[in-house]
């Protein structure tokens, strides 16, 4: 099983990747990355530990993969 992470260091990670923070709605956050393919991730903020469906659901959605999070 993959470790949990932060919030904090989640988004660290999507900003060293290229994506910018977009607009918030209450506890989440949307960032974005435009390119050949345009991505949107939206990841709940101010969390300690995101559940590992929410961390796959976030690496689906950003088109990364858990080494980039290592």
């Amino acid at each position: 099983m993959s470790k949990l992470h932060s919030s904090d260091y989640i988004i660290k990670v999507l900003k060293k990747k290229g994506f910018v923070f977009t607009s918030q709605k209450g506890s989440h956050m949307k960032f974005y990355k435009s390119g050949r393919i345009k991505l949107i991730v939206i990841v709940p903020a101010n969390k300690k530990e995101i559940p590992v469906g929410t961390f796959k659901s976030i690496l689906r959605q950003s088109n990364l993969n858990e080494k980039d999070f290592r």
